[in-house]
């Protein structure tokens, strides 16, 4: 049913972390290149930088206050799932 952890599992298992670093290294070093490339291609990623909420459109707030609520809702319910589990241990 279930095939054990052998050395091909292992490597592979290091390629991966090793390709990722070095996506992330290349990423870092290139950043903005990468974003505006990526802009073109019609994806915006968010950026790290804080926004000013006193200039932006409704619209813009009103999908800020819908991401921040799903962001709420998701961690509300990690924290509920997580508080069953630890009072299921005890």
């Amino acid at each position: 049913m279930f095939s054990t952890i052998n050395r091909d599992h292992l490597m592979g298992a290091a390629v991966g972390v090793g390709a990722c670093a070095v996506g992330y290294y290349l990423y870092t070093k290139n950043e903005e290149q990468v974003d505006n490339f990526l802009k073109k291609q019609g994806i915006n990623l968010p950026t790290s930088t804080s926004k000013n909420y006193n200039n932006m459109s409704i619209e813009e707030l009103m999908e800020t206050k819908e991401l921040l609520e799903d962001l709420i809702a998701e961690k509300e319910v990690k924290m509920s799932s997580e508080t069953i589990v630890s009072s299921e241990e005890v």
